[in-house]
């Protein structure tokens, strides 16, 4: 590769990480985010010598990125949680029903969409508006709301910068951000609290989790979730709300669950853990990847998604812990 296609390369690298952010946003999909900004990048290096520097490089990149993702949506695919799909159901109920992948919103590792340098304003936003509640109320909108919506409130782009890149006009810009605005309220994404950095109170409720998981103590689990916390479990559309039915799971189809192992990590913004199931040669392997939603100093949400195969290694997570 010459020193010049090289240092193309390099420059259009710089921009990876918030591309697939946005098409993380946009799609829904960890993987199809990162093909997304694969294609992207591939489109750019390919069309660079027609770049005639109109706008910023940055511009030109988002605009392309655009246009994978709106191809991509045509489809008509819209990505989602359980909650999204059905009404809770009573543990006495429950039955594991399993749906194809190409049906779920997926968990992304933060080190893949959110800065890794910004003021704390900008990582605040960055981090509310990849949390699996906010990224599912974007699925509800046609996929040019959700373009100009990502555009103009997460990302600050000015309206005439969107209409540019839209091939539109600034009063269809502003009148599809109006129309988003009003979808997005009817979905109202509960608020999470801030995790970054984790405070202290929030640290010792994590530990207290672990705890109680780790012992499998469901009177000190639910001492720590909200009365009408809620757990779903991709790939099946399963779930569950409310202590009863949550630990009338775990102590039923879920005790198989009982002496695992927990190790942190974080996603979507919000804390996480690699939960390991215990094997009969004392090890302990991939189960699922627990995302929570802290709310109000208590656990509100835990999505745990069981497609280790995927998830792990996604998120550099060991393949295996020893006794």
């Amino acid at each position: 590769m010459s020193d010049a296609a090289t240092a193309t390369t390099d420059e259009l690298d710089k921009y990876r990480r918030e591309l697939t952010g946005y098409c993380y946003r946009m799609l829904g999909s960890s993987f199809e985010a990162e093909d997304a900004v694969q294609d992207t990048m591939v489109r750019a290096w390919k069309a660079i010598e027609s770049f005639e520097g109109r706008s910023s490089l940055r511009s030109w990149l988002y605009r392309i990125a655009t246009n994978v993702c709106l191809d991509a949506l045509n489809a008509g695919n819209r990505r989602a949680r359980p909650m999204d799909l059905t009404s809770p159901t009573p543990v006495a109920q429950a039955q594991l029903v399993k749906q194809p992948e190409i049906t779920w919103l997926e968990p992304i590792p933060d080190g893949r969409v959110l800065p890794s340098v910004a003021d704390p304003a900008e990582t605040a936003v960055s981090r509310e508006t990849v949390r699996l509640a906010f990224v599912a109320a974007l699925q509800h909108l046609p996929p040019k709301q959700r373009a100009v919506l990502i555009l103009r409130e997460v990302l600050a782009w000015k309206a005439s910068e969107v209409a540019e890149l839209l091939d539109t006009t600034v009063a269809s810009v502003n009148s599809a951000l109006q129309r988003a605005r009003a979808t997005l309220a009817e979905q109202a994404p509960a608020a999470s609290d801030t995790a970054n950095p984790l405070d202290e109170e929030q640290k010792a409720l994590l530990e207290r989790y672990v705890a109680a998981f780790e012992g499998y103590d469901m009177k000190a689990l639910t001492a720590l979730l909200h009365e009408d916390a809620t757990m779903s479990m991709p790939p099946y559309d399963l779930w569950l709300q409310g202590h009863d039915d949550i630990v009338g799971w775990m102590l039923g189809v879920g005790d198989v669950c009982r002496g695992s192992k927990l190790v942190a990590t974080v996603a979507n913004g919000s804390p996480a853990f690699a939960h390991y199931h215990p094997t009969p040669d004392g090890g302990f392997s991939p189960w699922a990847l627990i995302v929570l939603e802290l709310r109000d100093g208590k656990v509100g949400g835990m999505d745990f998604f069981l497609d280790t195969e995927r998830w792990f290694p996604l998120f550099d997570l060991p393949a295996r812990l020893e006794a």
